[in-house]
Parts: structure tokens; C-alpha cells; sequence
């Protein structure tokens, strides 16, 4: 395995910055990672070069669009190892994609039908459950959190019977880092002829994704968690499903015939795509993933795992700090809260000492309550984040301790 962190570093411009007076340390990649240079450069060429409406133009510049936004398709398509590029939709992130799936649940499900979702969801994919049960009469069901912060797996399988119809779950805990079996989830649910959804915001910059291998009818994850663009992400869906599911979205691209009356559905994966594409963000997306998959993966999640395990012990050691979640397989997420000062505080101090970290519910409120904390301070960490880094954080967390105690 080879992986030279500091060469990585050199590619990123925002971590040459400064905070008051303090090199900038940012431990805030599970909200959203910095971006490489290609990234901005593919970006710039995009709206420097070509920029037009793809597919319908009859000149250079539409052609050289649609040419470079599908062959971001073909790369999305080749990262997640999907059979055919038709199963590819873009989105603006995760949350578009889960809502397209849950929009399209609500008018297949019925009274009597059931939906599992699990305790540690991001509201994203815990809230879209909700409003699909209601809006058909289904029942949403939830699958407990132990105190490791893994999931009650035997409670899972009690939850499942002859009516689940669908299941969602994380691949990744945005709040506390724990990677889900969700081979094995996929598999369980199967047996009873459940769809099933993985929400892979968290999953797609630490680990390996493989659709097929996986078993899944859906797969959602955004750009920007992946060192591309905010506002640009991808839905998977299995051909089998998609080209069955209902619409959410209407309008221009997505139509084949439209009369004064009525209006008739375009092929996969246009008919999920309607209006104007975010045809810049999608290049941009399509070359972050180029650049993550030409590294050693392998030696990418073991440097994120020696970040995870140093942060760990030294956690461990700290005097009233107390980490929530301790999973057996984590991502690069520490979640904390210390005896001394409410996470915010925590926050607040770390940033005037040039350490950025995220603080509050995570966007998962019902996790931070079978916790019983307000919520947590987060460091999450990524590809090019040291060793140096770490220590540093937990001496700056030394004075915010006694400034708070």
C-alpha cells in the first residue's frame, strides 16, 4: 500500500488557509469534504469552455456538454460498479434521491404495509419514511440503537414479516461513524421480498460501494461528501424498479409526448430528470470520484482508520470525555461530549484555535435522544487529515476544558 498524505495536502488550496493566526484544521468532513484542484479546474473548464444545455442543442458547444456530463454518468456508473449507466440519476444529493424513492413509495404502499428505517437515521432518510406512511396509511417501523451505537440486528429480524415492502437503513452513521452490515441487512430483508434503500452519504468517501454485491434495489449518495461539488449527487436504482416507479418531478427532459390532455414518460434515466440539469457540478462530481478512485482505496481507509484509532485512545484518556458510539466498525467519525461545556461551546473555542468540527443533533435528533444528550461535538476526519492534526486537536480540547470548567 502507498499513500503520501502530504502530497495529498498539496492538492487541496483551502487547507493553506488561516484562522485567526492558526492554521486551518478541518475536522468537519462527514457535513462536507474540500475539494481538490482538478475538482475547481473541472468546474472553471466546464463554464469557460462549453457551457450550454445538454442533449437538445444542434451546435459545438451543446454537443461538448452533453459529451462530458454522460461520461460523468459512465464514471458514477463504473464507482459503484451499477450494470448499466441508465440506472444513474442525478440529483442535487442524497436527500433528492431518498425523496424520489419515497415520493414514489407513498402511492405504492397501502394500509397494512410496512417501512423500517432504523434509530441512527439522518432525518433525510428517517422523515421521507414518515411522510410516505402517512400519506398511504402504511406503518413506519424503527430498528433500535445499542449503547455501542450498532444496530440491534436481532431486533431487525424480528421487525421483518410478509408486510414489510421496503427498508432503509445507513451505510454509514453520519453522527457516530458506525458502518452498517448492509450486505447482510440487504439480504435479510430479501427473504420477505422487501425494496431496499441505502442512504450512502457517509459510505461513498470511506468505503468500497458495489451495487450488485450489495444486493440493494437503491443506492443514494451526493458530490459533496466526495470531494466534488455541493448541489450534485447520484440515485441508484435497479432498471427492474425505476423504470416502474412512479414520477415525482415533471416538466422539460423528463417527457416523451405531451398533448394539451396528457403526457407520456422518457426512458431511464431521463424520466427522473426533469428540467435544466446542474450540468457543471455533474463534470466536476464525475472527476472528484476519477481522482478518489485512481488512489490505493486500500491504503486511503487504512490512513483514515489509524486518524479514527489515534483520536480514540487519546479520547479515552481524556479527562471528562465521554465518546457516544463505540461501534466494532467505525468510519472516521469521533462523536463526544465532555463534562465541562455544552457542545456549542466546544465548537466555538476549537474554531479560535483554527479547528473546524461540527456540533449539534447531526440532522439526527431521535439518535441524540436515546443518547440523552443535546447533541455531540464531531470530528470527522478524511483523506488528508495527519496524525499532526489529531494531537493538535486534543491539545487544543486540553484548553477548552479548563477555559469552560
Amino acid at each position: 500500500m502507498s499513500f503520501d498524505v502530504a502530497a495529498i495536502r498539496e492538492q487541496f488550496p483551502i487547507l493553506k488557509r488561516e484562522i485567526d493566526g492558526n492554521p486551518l484544521i478541518y475536522l468537519d468532513n462527514a457535513a462536507t469534504t474540500q475539494k481538490p484542484q482538478c475538482v475547481i479546474d473541472a468546474l472553471v473548464e466546464y463554464y469557460t469552455t462549453c457551457n450550454s444545455n445538454v442533449h437538445r442543442g444542434a451546435h459545438r458547444l451543446a454537443d461538448e456538454a452533453t459529451r462530458h456530463f454522460e461520461a460523468a454518468r459512465d464514471i458514477v456508473k463504473d464507482f459503484i460498479n451499477a450494470p448499466k449507466r441508465e440506472e444513474v440519476i442525478w440529483t442535487t444529493g442524497t436527500t433528492e434521491g431518498i425523496n424520489i424513492v419515497a415520493n414514489g413509495l407513498a402511492a405504492l404502499l397501502s394500509a397494512g404495509d410496512e417501512v423500517i428505517a432504523t434509530g441512527m437515521e439522518h432525518h433525510a432518510n428517517l422523515v421521507t419514511w414518515q411522510q410516505a406512511c402517512k400519506a398511504s396509511g402504511a406503518t413506519l417501523k424503527t430498528v433500535p440503537v445499542l449503547e455501542s451505537g450498532e444496530l440491534d440486528l436481532d431486533a431487525y429480524q424480528a421487525l421483518l414479516s410478509a408486510h414489510t415492502k421496503f427498508v432503509a437503513f445507513p451505510h454509514v452513521s453520519n453522527a457516530l461513524g458506525t458502518v452498517n452490515p448492509i450486505k447482510e441487512m440487504t439480504a435479510k430483508a430479501k427473504q420477505f421480498g422487501a425494496l431496499v434503500l441505502v442512504d450512502g452519504a457517509q459510505g461513498a468517501a470511506h468505503r468500497k460501494i458495489d451495487v450488485q454485491e450489495i444486493g440493494c434495489d437503491f443506492y443514494a449518495f451526493s458530490g459533496h461528501k466526495i470531494y466534488g461539488p455541493m448541489g450534485i449527487g447520484a440515485l441508484w436504482g435497479k432498471e427492474s424498479v425505476l423504470a416502474e416507479w412512479p414520477v415525482w418531478r415533471t416538466g422539460g427532459e423528463m417527457i416523451s409526448t405531451v398533448t394539451l390532455q396528457d403526457a407520456t414518460w422518457n426512458v431511464l434515466p431521463y424520466r427522473f430528470e426533469a428540467g435544466t440539469p446542474n450540468v457543471g457540478d455533474a463534470i466536476a462530481m464525475g472527476e472528484a470520484i476519477r481522482w478518489l478512485s485512481a488512489l490505493d482505496r486500500e491504503a486511503v481507509e487504512a490512513h483514515e482508520k489509524a486518524l479514527l484509532d489515534h483520536a480514540t485512545a487519546l479520547a479515552e484518556q481524556f479527562e471528562g470525555l465521554t465518546i457516544i458510539g463505540k461501534a466494532r466498525d467505525k468510519a472516521g467519525v469521533l462523536s463526544f461530549v465532555m463534562d465541562h461545556g455544552h457542545p456549542a461551546d466546544i465548537g466555538f473555542l476549537l474554531d479560535r484555535q483554527g479547528i473546524a468540527v461540527r456540533t449539534g443533533d447531526h440532522c439526527a435528533q431521535p439518535l441524540m435522544a436515546r443518547f440523552n444528550v443535546p447533541g455531540t461535538a464531531r470530528v470527522s476526519f478524511s483523506i488528508y487529515n495527519t496524525l499532526e492534526e489529531v494531537d493538535a486537536l486534543f491539545a487544543a480540547l486540553k484548553k477548552v476544558r479548563s477555559m469552560l470548567a
